[in-house]
């Protein structure tokens, strides 16, 4: 009995129906059911956090449709190794026959180049690409490339998925079965594993070898053993989103100590510095926004530096940004406004236009319809300011931003009352 194979891999399912979660994509009207049905299967990308399925989708197509599958990590792979993939499948060519797969894990890790390197052979169809990442797509993936395939998102496995994925192991898993289950407790579990179905099973595997005899899921012995074991549990360096999550939390909690922490802590697990970056510029304008405009400059300059320097050097501005926006004052107003007015505006079936005045009059028509008519150029008058009205007609004196309570825009609510004299009054 091969006990030194991992829970997960020997748990890895054979096909759709073994398959847990990502029901809008794997279900009984889903696209994956589809290309499996009609063997039509476009170049497309699956983003969603670790340990959700990515890397078994993929397989899981290919062997269906008894089509090759070429996998390369972006980790370790460059362009001499993508092109040695291209060729190999240029070789496989027949006529009539259906293109291999390549199958990229964490493709936001590639380069513009390395990039490039696939757009000839996705555009002509010697390959059909499949790539895995954990990050935005929009953000990482150039467009050119983007452009030519689909994005499919892949959700985080909530309790109930997790359960039935416990369930399984234990009923099917021949080690399990032989050591005998004993459940009491979940919620340790469950919560350690954050929606990924591979840390559950990881979880289980160190609880499997840290104990003899039966093994008793209770919320103490997961919690004992992962503190134990934390060197095993963190080895692979995937992305943490409980570290990430209290790294964000310190940050707006204006904790510079607990900060810094979190981020040597992502900095050792080896996290990508460019997620990290991207966070922090998040932060800028949600957390502090205009209570210090500053903030997002230097959390951009920081995100800039990352690119041109990368690591270990860019520990220094990651560690700079960091400090500089936990010790900033804080203020989510921006984030406030903005999510009020797309509130009101999607559930708006008013249609309401825009006062005449404010409308762009290019032709003459629309001069004689009063396109423009009547508008007050601010730069005209004293201050640079002049009553007028600006919102559509019913949401006269609505008001949608209202300044937080430090320093710099207590000097803005001050200078806007000062104009608008209590039209936006709270």
């Amino acid at each position: 009995m091969q006990t030194h194979i991992p829970l997960a891999e020997r748990l890895r399912p054979k096909n759709l129906d073994e398959y847990i979660g990502q029901e809008h994509l794997v279900g009984k009207d889903g696209v994956f059911r589809r290309f499996i049905e009609t063997g039509n299967v476009p170049s497309f990308i699956l983003w969603g956090p670790p340990g959700v399925g990515k890397t078994t989708l993929a397989q899981l197509v290919a062997h269906a449709l008894e089509r090759p599958l070429f996998t390369l990590s972006a980790v370790n792979a460059g362009v001499k190794d993508v092109r040695e993939v291209i060729e190999k499948a240029k070789a496989q060519r027949f006529f009539n026959t259906r293109s291999p797969f390549l199958f990229i894990d964490e493709i936001h890790r590639f380069n513009k180049s390395q990039q490039d390197s696939l757009l000839g052979a996705v555009e002509q169809g010697i390959i059909t690409l499949i790539g895995a990442t954990t990050e935005n797509p929009s953000f990482e993936v150039i467009s050119p490339l983007l452009s030519r395939c689909q994005v499919y998102v892949l959700k985080s496995m909530d309790s109930a998925q997790l359960e039935t994925l416990l369930d399984r192991a234990i009923a099917e898993d021949p080690i399990l079965k032989k050591r005998g289950v004993e459940v009491r407790q979940t919620e340790a579990l469950f919560t350690f594993s954050g929606g990924d179905a591979r840390k559950l099973l990881n979880i289980l595997d160190i609880l499997s070898n840290a104990t003899e005899g039966k093994i008793i899921i209770d919320d103490r012995n997961i919690t004992d053993c992962l503190q134990q074991n934390i060197a095993l549990y963190d080895k692979n360096g995937e992305q943490h989103y409980d570290v990430i999550s209290a790294f964000i939390k310190s940050v707006r909690g204006s904790d510079p100590q607990a900060a810094i922490y979190y981020l040597a802590r992502m900095i050792a697990g080896s996290e990508d510095p460019k997620f990290i970056a991207r966070r922090l510029v998040i932060l800028a304008a949600e957390d502090i926004g205009l209570a210090n405009p500053n903030a997002l400059l230097l959390a951009n300059a920081c995100f800039e530096t990352i690119h041109k320097i990368g690591m270990p050097e860019g520990r220094i501005p990651l560690a700079e940004a960091t400090i500089y926006l936990a010790t900033s004052p804080k203020s989510n107003a921006a984030y406030l406004a903005i999510d009020e007015a797309l509130s009101l505006v999607q559930r708006d079936t008013a249609n309401r236009p825009v006062p005449l005045h404010l409308r762009n009059s290019p032709t003459r028509l629309m001069k004689e319809l009063d396109y423009g008519k009547d508008y007050k150029y601010a730069h005209s008058f004293q201050g640079n300011f002049t009553e007028q009205e600006f919102l559509p007609e019913g949401l006269e004196g609505r008001r949608f931003y209202t300044p937080g309570d430090n320093p710099k825009e207590r000097e803005i609510e001050r200078r806007m009352e000062e104009l608008w004299k209590g039209k936006y009054a709270k």
